[in-house]
């Protein structure tokens, strides 16, 4: 890994808001279409039943519990049901407040001010409970667009029963594939590991690009024991897979050692329901899973939410604000952009504000060529989003901004749901909205400053620092207990991770403190160096000369 020069603690300097790279397309999701499908299939029957009654102005209301369909499909099916309740429940709770708010009051300025503070409370829950995407973008949407419908306190049980009912249909949708693949999140997860790996030990080039690809491969080793570890219940393909993982730790530890096409075979492996391959662990370290389990750690937190909830509030406010002294019909439309633009740091959310604002304006230009087509009759209209929903998630894990380019015209003929509009006024408030979202939004981002993003960084460095001497100590026994070693080498493997996370999102500030970039990256190789150290006195990797295992363990 490559070092940097020393900077001076007390210095302060702007970041560079990039341009290069924010619209270049990424490779798709491996499961870009279970969120596609299951949405499609939360959201057909509704619509399609509102549609035979003549009733499709409710469909706003039956939209809101189908589109918690999009959610938790990367977690195991047992996780996945307790976090699509809470889901649904909060879809719900959201709802009620904005159908509640929008009977009891006129006035757009409070609705828009009741939507900012949904939005940051929808945004700090999302974050906290890391439920995944699409986050708190879709509440947001939901939560707002209820504002400023017409509304009554008599109607809103009824409204609310429809989201329910659709909330519990969407989470039936997203259990369903649990009769054919009972395992299949665990296992992608563990295939995403050992191919991440596998490319971290075939990296041939710079050491920035052996750095990239060992923080990815980590990054996925950690969510695959988040994945592994979010149920309860122990089995023999969840221990299997356990030792999988174990296998692509490792492989990151020692690159050079590992065998990229064995790594590859193991991910390849495990498609479908056949039986998980054997990692060949050695019979100690194999039987030491079970004994650390209470104590292996979980993807670490970014760090406090408070400054992403006061950049959100201050941002949505503002653009919901802005949009109301333009004459804007629908204010909503900037507050959603605001919500949506905020990231781990400042460098991100400019990215999503540049995303934000192509892709809703070739949405746009997208919209004007289906509209004569969608306007053909109600069941063209109910099709025609049912087209774009599913566009949507097939496009988006490329780059949020061509996922925009088909949920740009979705939400525009969600509106026509209740009557026909003039096109050419819709689009004209949704580019003013959505120009006018990204600048509000991105000036709040930059307004709200994360000082104690240096202060993190520090806090992982002594994490990092306190784990390696952990492992160094047991290490040094002649005779440590292969369950502690175990527990300090997955510790020291967290915290690494969490390092290379911590400094990522604070380098990525807009204005601080330098950060300790040398510290970090003395810190990483010298926690490397120890992982790899306790990894052979473990036996999964081949042993070396006592001398050299002791100066690894104490780098």
């Amino acid at each position: 890994m490559s070092t940097a020069p020393p900077t001076p603690a007390s210095s302060t300097t702007p970041r560079r808001l990039p341009l290069a790279g924010v619209l270049r397309l990424g490779r798709p999701s491996e499961i870009w279409f279970k969120p596609a499908l299951s949405v499609v299939a939360a959201m057909a029957p509704p619509n399609l039943t509102l549609l035979a009654l003549g009733r499709l102005d409710l469909a706003m209301y039956t939209m809101a519990g189908s589109l918690c369909a999009l959610y938790t499909h990367n977690r195991p099916y047992a996780a996945r049901a307790r976090a699509l309740l809470w889901v649904v429940l909060g879809m719900v709770g959201g709802l009620a407040v904005a159908l509640i708010a929008a009977s009891l009051t006129d006035s757009a300025a409070l609705l828009v001010t009741v939507g900012a503070l949904l939005a940051a409370a929808q945004k700090v829950l999302c974050d906290a409970t890391r439920v995944g995407p699409p986050g708190n973008v879709v509440l947001a949407f939901v939560t707002s667009a209820s504002l400023f419908a017409p509304q009554t306190l008599a109607q809103v049980p009824g409204h609310l029963a429809l989201a329910a009912a659709t909330g519990v249909w969407a989470w039936l949708v997203c259990m369903a594939p649990g009769l054919l693949r009972p395992h299949g999140p665990e296992r992608r997860a563990t295939a995403a590991a050992l191919k991440a790996a596998a490319a971290c030990a075939a990296t041939a080039g710079t050491d920035s690009d052996a750095a990239r690809a060992r923080a990815a491969g980590y990054a996925a080793v950690q969510a695959a024991w988040q994945s592994l570890l979010s149920t309860k219940a122990p089995s023999r393909t969840r221990r299997a897979l356990e030792r999988l993982v174990v296998r692509a730790e490792v492989a990151l530890v020692a690159p050079a050692e590992a065998d990229a096409g064995r790594l590859r075979a193991w991910a390849d492996a495990l498609r479908g329901n056949g039986p998980v391959p054997r990692a060949g662990l050695p019979p100690a370290a194999a039987e030491e899973l079970a004994g650390v389990e209470a104590a292996r750690p979980l993807w670490a937190r970014l760090g406090p939410l408070t400054p992403l909830a006061a950049r959100t509030a201050l941002g949505c406010v503002l653009a919901g604000h802005a949009s109301l002294a333009l004459g804007v019909g629908r204010p909503y439309w900037a507050l959603v952009t605001a919500a949506s633009l905020y990231q781990a740091n400042v460098t991100l959310t400019w990215s999503r504000a540049v995303q934000r604002v192509v892709g809703n304006v070739a949405g746009v230009l997208v919209f004007l060529a289906v509209v004569p087509l969608a306007h053909l009759g109600p069941a063209a209209l109910v099709l025609s989003c049912l087209a774009f929903s599913f566009g949507a998630e097939v496009l988006i894990s490329r780059n949020y901004w061509l996922g925009s380019v088909c949920v740009t015209p979705m939400a525009l003929l969600v509106t026509e749901f209740a009557g026909y509009q003039a096109p050419g006024e819709l689009m004209k408030e949704r580019v003013v909205d959505t120009v006018v979202g990204a600048l509000v939004g991105l000036a709040a981002a930059v307004a709200v400053t994360d000082r104690r993003a240096g202060d993190r960084v520090e806090r992982a460095l002594a994490d990092a620092d306190r784990a390696r001497e952990d492992a160094a100590r047991l290490l040094a026994e002649p005779d440590p207990a292969p369950a502690a070693l175990e527990s300090a080498r997955r510790a020291l493997a967290a915290a690494l991770a969490a390092l290379r996370a911590t400094a990522d999102a604070a380098a990525g500030e807009w204005w601080q403190r330098a950060l300790p970039h040398e510290r970090v990256v003395l810190t990483e190789r010298s926690g490397h160096r120890t992982l790899a150290a306790t990894a052979r006195r473990q036996g999964l990797l081949p042993r070396r000369s006592a001398g050299t295992e002791t100066e690894d363990a104490r780098a």
